[in-house]
């Protein structure tokens, strides 16, 4: 279930895989900073940033990527509703609504209906520039969750899936001149075509290790090529139904609005945050000796790349080398490119990627009429000092 494209298969992407760098190392092995080689700081990210302030509030630090997979202790966190503790010897997920056969399974009964790894990253709908740490690249080792709504036998009336995790907390609904104040459990749908695919998962570890509790143990859902909150953590619930689910954090929240000039005239289109758009950007910049190397990373939806460019102030786009390690369809793709000639000063670095589509990332300016802090993908100027 890893989906890996072979480097055959990526070459007629017209990416370019190999070739030594000046570093006398491929340029797509990422490795630990050398003892030779330094970081070079972004001015403007300050250098003495606290990305973890406690353990359920963690942010990757972006300069430290040295590798396809995020660590676990690095992996960001991010909730709602608090971060619940939910007994491994009790826990159940139901499987309820319109199938066949309910279901009730425990941990152990989900892992006998067969593992399998997903290889996927993802980043949170809201993850905005200057840093870009509320991403994440990880090995997903589960059961597909097509599997087990197999065993449950989905009715044909079915059309929405949700997913009830079991964070909650309470709520005001607002209804016309009345206001409610409810408990409720964060919940995500999707559509029949989407959830009785071959690609959601039901992940309980990380990397070969258990689901930590800040990771959502001891069950989450991924799907892969959709943005973070669509991977319903401490999931205890699938709930099969034939009307649209409407809860707030799939109604009202985690929406994006956006204006187009149609016939000389803006329509404004408010769409729901799904799939991941088509982003790239600069992890970091290295030095050695009178050598520079920069380091990004690419997040999308799975649609095969084209290529990936990187400018250095106004100058031409030049092409980015990318890591083979990262090829599988969902994983994060990171890149390098081998910054010759760099002069003293401040200088201006960013990246853009297109993929096969010819969809190309776009500038800050092409997204003014987006409403919204949310899917932010727009190139990302970084400024760095040359010394």
């Amino acid at each position: 279930m890893t989906n890996q494209s072979t480097r055959r298969e990526m070459l007629k992407g017209g990416l370019a895989l190999a070739g030594l760098s000046v570093f006398g190392v491929p340029e797509w092995a990422l490795p630990a900073l050398a003892q030779s080689e330094t970081l070079v700081p972004f001015t403007d990210l300050p250098e003495n940033m606290n990305l973890t302030p406690s353990a359920d509030r963690r942010i990757l630090d972006i300069r430290k990527i040295d590798g396809p997979f995020t660590p676990k202790d690095q992996f960001f966190t991010t909730q709602h509703y608090g971060h619940p503790e939910v007994d491994l010897a009790t826990f159940r997920l139901k499987v309820s609504g319109l199938v066949e056969r309910p279901k009730s399974l425990s941990l152990e009964e989900l892992r006998k209906m067969g593992r399998a790894e997903l290889v996927a990253g993802f980043e949170c709908s809201g993850n905005r520039r200057p840093l870009q740490g509320l991403s994440g690249n990880g090995r997903w080792t589960g059961v597909p969750l097509k599997t087990v709504l197999d065993s449950a036998g989905v009715k044909a009336s079915a059309r929405e899936f949700v997913f009830f995790g079991a964070d909650h907390g309470e709520e005001e609904i607002e209804w016309r001149t009345q206001k409610f104040k409810l408990e409720q459990q964060f919940g995500r749908s999707l559509p029949r075509e989407k959830a009785m695919s071959s690609e959601p998962f039901l992940a309980y570890a990380l990397n070969s290790e258990p689901l930590t509790r800040h990771q959502g143990s001891p069950l989450r859902l991924i799907v892969p090529g959709w943005y973070g909150v669509a991977n319903v953590k401490w999931l205890s619930q699938i709930h099969v139904q034939e009307d649209q689910y409407l809860g707030k954090f799939q109604a009202r929240w985690y929406r994006t609005l956006k204006g187009e000039m149609i016939d000389g005239e803006m329509k404004w289109k408010e769409t729901a945050v799904t799939h991941m758009q088509l982003k790239s950007f600069i992890a970091r910049v290295t030095r050695e000796g009178d050598r520079h190397k920069v380091l990004g990373v690419v997040l999308n939806d799975g649609t095969p790349l084209k290529s990936v460019e990187v400018r250095v102030d106004d100058g031409p786009w030049q092409t980015a080398t990318m890591d083979p390690s990262t090829s599988g369809k969902y994983s994060w793709k990171l890149f390098t490119y081998v910054w010759n000639g760099a002069t003293s000063g401040e200088h201006t670095l960013v990246s853009r990627v297109t993929d096969v589509n010819g969809k190309v990332q776009p500038t800050a300016e092409d997204l003014e009429n987006k409403k919204s802090f949310l899917e932010d993908n727009s190139q990302q100027p970084r400024k760095v000092m040359i010394s």
